[in-house]
């Protein structure tokens, strides 16, 4: 053992004796062994926990297929517009006095839409009356002076066989009476001409009660009482041009845009699913009325017209919405009638073989489909899904028969 120097630090009670050194590791060892045992558990109890968790799966409806059929060669879009609308406009310039309707009003041909006034065209019409009985009353006296005058006529003739009378005194009398015949005439005829312009004031006033062109639906009301409506628009933005905007909702029909590079593909009564916007869960069917034979050199498209196969109060004009036109079953061929559409999303392949994951009470059923085609991001289910079963469209990759699933 070493010597402690004089004076120096005392170092001896620093040792560790033999036997303490052997504790000291099996006490640190045991404490490392029962923390690694302990995250064995832990992590074993995670694992069951998450082995025990129903996966969260979004699921979507199949709705029905509306038995348009046939598979999807174009998509466009455009709007709803009717074949028949008009802004009501009056024919001449004057005051609304009374405006009989409001927007959403059902109006018939020939329904009042809105009454002008009209005192002056009353007073017109009053004038060409009274100028017209004037001259009728002036005939009934021509007629008295032609009696007349034809009484001297004959006496004359009487008179001038006597040898009594002239010839100038005939002459005369026989002028006169020609003349009273021509002013009579005359008169008929400008009574003809006061008749024409009584019909003339009586349209002016005809003209200041507005009637419906047709029937249909009030979508405007573009004057109010007290302003003044004119064809002409005359007066600036104080001076109205239309009463009312009426729509024939029995002629809506929908209007698209096609690129002429794919315009081939469209025909005559070609059937078409038509969506609204308004509606995205809502298949239209429909079929192309007519292609408007010119096209539009600055958008390079040709104007397409659809009309409804059936028409709904939902549609309304100016509705956006989206098309597809469907192609036609080859010659000797059946189209099978689709029994439902699903989400693209929802169509898996497993094995080779296209299958969806329908979810029934929780728990997951894997089904073999058919497929037909396909209608906008949808496609046709000819068989192994029904309309309203629910069915995965977004989830975990490994799926089977008999998982339990959480709906989010």
């Amino acid at each position: 053992m070493a010597s402690r120097e004089p004076g120096g630090p005392d170092l001896s009670g620093l040792r560790i004796e033999e036997g303490s050194r052997g504790n000291a590791g099996v006490g640190r060892g045991l404490r490392y062994a029962l923390l690694a045992g302990l995250a064995v558990a832990v992590l074993a109890v995670v694992a069951i926990m998450a082995h025990g968790r129903a996966p969260e799966v979004e699921v979507a409806t199949a709705r029905a297929a509306g038995g348009t059929g046939g598979a999807t060669l174009l998509n466009a879009s455009g709007y709803v517009t009717p074949r028949q609308r008009a802004t009501v406009a009056a024919k001449i310039t004057a005051r609304v006095i009374d405006v009989l309707v409001d927007e959403g009003m059902v109006v018939k041909a020939g329904d009042v839409l809105a009454r002008l006034d009209d005192s002056d065209a009353q007073r017109r019409l009053a004038a060409a009356r009274t100028s017209r009985d004037a001259t009728a009353a002036a005939i009934a006296n021509l007629e008295v002076n032609l009696a007349n005058a034809q009484r001297e006529l004959q006496r004359q003739k009487d008179l001038q066989r006597d040898g009594v009378t002239t010839v100038e005194a005939l002459d005369l009398a026989q002028t006169t009476a020609d003349s009273f015949r021509a002013q009579i005439a005359a008169a008929r005829e400008q009574v003809k001409a006061a008749d024409a312009q009584i019909q003339v004031a009586q349209q002016d006033v005809d003209n200041c009660t507005v009637r419906a062109p047709f029937g249909g639906i009030v979508v405007s009301k573009d004057a109010q009482v007290g302003e003044m409506v004119s064809p002409l628009s005359a007066g600036g933005g104080f001076t109205r041009t239309g009463i009312a905007t009426i729509v024939d909702m029995n002629s809506l029909e929908i209007e698209v845009d096609v690129n002429e590079a794919y315009i081939a593909r469209v025909v005559p009564a070609q059937k078409v699913d038509a969506v609204l916007d308004a509606y995205p869960d809502w298949h239209i069917p429909s079929n192309v009325r007519t292609v408007i034979p010119t096209a539009d050199r600055q958008k390079a498209t040709v104007k397409v017209r659809i009309s409804f196969d059936r028409l709904d109060p939902r549609i309304l004009p100016d509705m956006g919405v989206k098309v597809a036109f469907l192609a036609e079953p080859r010659d000797g061929q059946h189209a099978a009638a689709p029994r439902a559409l699903v989400p693209q999303t929802a169509i898996r392949e497993v094995g080779g073989k296209k299958v969806v994951f329908v979810v029934r009470e929780g728990t997951i059923e894997r089904r073999a489909v058919s497929l037909g085609g396909t209608q906008g991001g949808e496609v046709e289910i000819l068989a192994g899904a029904s309309e309203g079963e629910q069915v995965v469209v977004k989830g975990p990759e490994r799926l089977a028969d008999g998982d339990r699933v959480k709906v989010k």
